[in-house]
């Protein structure tokens, strides 16, 4: 049976999570947690303290790999890593923007079959991170930054009813107009959604290096706009 702890650091909520098979054992989360790096590290406390007293070994640990908060994203990965070397665990690291489409699609089951997902994390202003997915979580707009503007999603619209949702998705609703676009309130990353993309990676023999990983901060994107700039 495969016992994984789950661990979503990219926003101002800090969460954890254990999932036993799938289903989820033990959850908590913070909502606007003052500091990560001290309640992150009394939750996994916490969930390990449950799974011991029920002598459930882990088998891997699954943290939410970004784009998000810097240091939430640094905070979340340092923990996840140190409990890999601790107690020789695999490292399964997922997409925050898939980790943040997986309620929708779980509980909005009556989504049109040619319906886009479109999940989004504030970044400042009117700048988000997002990508754009199939209901299958098959990628049509890979992650990126994006400053929102009228116009920036109309060839997507034209076609296909396109979900927005996600911390970032509320500022761009006088902006992202027509009867193709809707938006879905309430919609945040959490660790206790982790589980399903986390059993397939791991299915797959999907992990992530432990000594080198480090969570997605666009570095390729910033890296092409800096080459850019010296041109």
């Amino acid at each position: 049976m495969a016992c994984i702890l789950h661990i979503e650091t990219s926003t101002r909520t800090c969460s954890v999570a254990v999932s036993q098979d799938s289903a989820v054992i033990f959850h908590k989360e913070m909502p606007q947690c003052p500091s990560h790096d001290v309640h992150l590290g009394l939750m996994v406390d916490e969930a390990v303290s449950f799974t011991d007293s029920h002598a459930i070994p882990f088998d891997a640990v699954a943290v939410s790999a970004g784009p998000g908060s810097y240091t939430g994203l640094r905070i979340g990965a340092s923990v996840a890593k140190g409990f890999c070397y601790a107690r020789g665990l695999r490292l399964i690291a997922l997409p925050t923007l898939k980790v943040l489409s997986v309620p929708v699609l779980l509980q909005h089951d009556d989504l049109p079959a040619d319906a886009l997902i479109c999940p989004m994390l504030d970044a400042r202003r009117m700048e988000v991170y997002t990508a754009v997915y199939t209901r299958a979580l098959a990628e049509v707009w890979s992650v990126r930054p994006l400053v929102v503007e009228p116009g920036c999603f109309d060839e997507l619209l034209a076609c296909h009813p396109v979900y927005f949702f996600g911390p970032g998705a509320g500022k761009c609703k006088d902006l992202l107009q027509g009867a193709n676009a809707h938006f879905l309130d309430g919609v945040e990353p959490l660790a206790k959604f982790m589980s399903p993309l986390a059993e397939m990676a791991s299915a797959r023999g999907e992990f992530a290096d432990v000594a080198y990983f480090e969570p997605n901060y666009l570095k390729e994107f910033v890296a092409i706009q800096s080459k850019k700039n010296l041109l």
